[in-house]
């Protein structure tokens, strides 16, 4: 059972006092640490403010009420954040890690990223992690002495949660013992970082759920196939009959994504506690020397790999989902084609670029949605999205 919530960072958290700094020297902020100065620069960003006209799972058109990038990644740090505070981590850092690890993410969810990376696999590939830190790193352009945001290292490990060996090779020959390190050593990222990459998990698997059963593209008695959801589904009915009324099936619904949210919560924390007393790591750097620390119990570990593979089935292999992710392909891939035909149809600062299929593949990565199906139209002539 949880005990009581922390209030201070203990000895294993990131200390923002301690942090390994910027790559490019700031004298500090006055009323502000280094994690939050992070937190609101992500914040502030232009690619921040996409992110709400970007795919989670079901296009920006095609509901006003379903998750966009944007709200997911505040329900990450609404997560994050909770279970941070309960563990004696730092929860700015959790905080910016959360609301900037999609910013690279392409329109259209997964499969304009999977798009992306056939188009530019005879040019290095793509990865929306990668490209998150190229945002933060070089094509966010806000300040007169450096490119990027100029992010914290932590904040900046949190950010790049995978990466290619290939790719971490290449950050490790410009960036010595940086932030694709421990891609090549083993070693694992702050507590922090393997935090947020938990609460993504946890954050994705409960509002897509919400959001296909509100599409009708899933339905209560499906969600049965999932013991998690079952089961919270009968201690809800239990304690809570009138919610078998037809009428009543939405707050059935919120109530039982909340106490199945709510366990895999205290699952973390109370998992995580007990690694800690088990390695009883003293400082950032001690916790990553000693293997993934946050994470789930192992039964827990199953019964969210059986949700995730109901999710893929019934909801990301959804006809309907299929039909619209296979329009979204083609417009990514024809807008590749068409930029590296004619370069000039991309924005100048873009266009003047050395590197075309780099600088193609930073534009499309940047567009919204509706950005990306207004300019396929424009560039071929037919609409293939709404």
């Amino acid at each position: 059972m949880l005990s009581s919530i922390a209030a201070v960072l203990e000895a294993y958290a990131c200390h923002p006092e301690q942090t390994r700094g910027r790559r490019h020297a700031e004298v500090p902020a006055p009323t502000r640490n280094d994690f939050q100065r992070d937190r609101d620069r992500i914040v502030h960003s232009t690619a921040f403010r996409r992110l709400v006209y970007k795919t989670q799972v079901f296009l920006n058109h095609e509901g006003d009420l379903f998750r966009t990038r944007l709200t997911h990644s505040l329900e990450v740090a609404q997560l994050g954040r909770s279970i941070a505070r309960a563990l004696g981590l730092n929860e700015d850092l959790v905080e910016a890690v959360a609301l900037a690890h999609d910013l690279g993410h392409t329109p259209f969810g997964h499969a304009g990223q999977d798009t992306l990376n056939e188009c530019m696999q005879a040019y290095g590939g793509f990865e929306h992690n990668l490209q998150s830190l190229r945002v933060v790193d070089h094509l966010e352009e806000r300040y007169p002495e450096f490119d990027g945001l100029n992010l914290s290292f932590e904040t900046r490990e949190g950010i790049l949660k995978h990466c290619a060996k290939r790719n971490a090779l290449l950050i490790e020959a410009q960036e010595p013992g940086g932030v694709a390190h421990r891609f090549l050593n083993g070693t694992q990222p702050s507590l922090e970082a393997q935090l947020c990459n938990l609460a993504d998990a946890i954050a994705y698997n409960a509002h897509d759920i919400d959001d296909g059963v509100r599409s009708g593209l899933l339905t209560l008695s499906q969600m049965d196939e999932v013991p998690l959801f079952a089961h919270y589904k009968t201690v809800t009915l239990q304690q809570h009959p009138g919610l078998a009324d037809a009428s009543k099936a939405r707050r059935l619904l919120y109530e039982t994504i909340r106490r199945m949210l709510s366990d895999q919560v205290y699952d973390v924390i109370d998992t995580t506690r007990q690694h800690l007393t088990q390695h009883q790591p003293q400082s950032a750097d001690e916790a990553r020397l000693s293997g993934p620390l946050v994470a789930f119990s192992e039964p827990m570990a199953q019964q969210v790999k059986v949700m995730k593979s109901f999710l893929f089935k019934h909801l990301y292999r959804h006809p309907q989902v299929m039909e619209t992710t296979a329009n979204a392909q083609v417009v990514v891939r024809e807008l590749f084609d068409a930029y590296i035909s004619s370069p000039q149809e991309m924005s100048s600062d873009f266009s003047a670029r050395e590197e075309t299929p780099r600088a193609v593949a930073d534009y499309i990565a940047g567009m919204t949605d509706r950005y990306a199906a207004k300019e396929h139209e424009r560039l071929t002539g037919r609409r293939l999205l709404a």
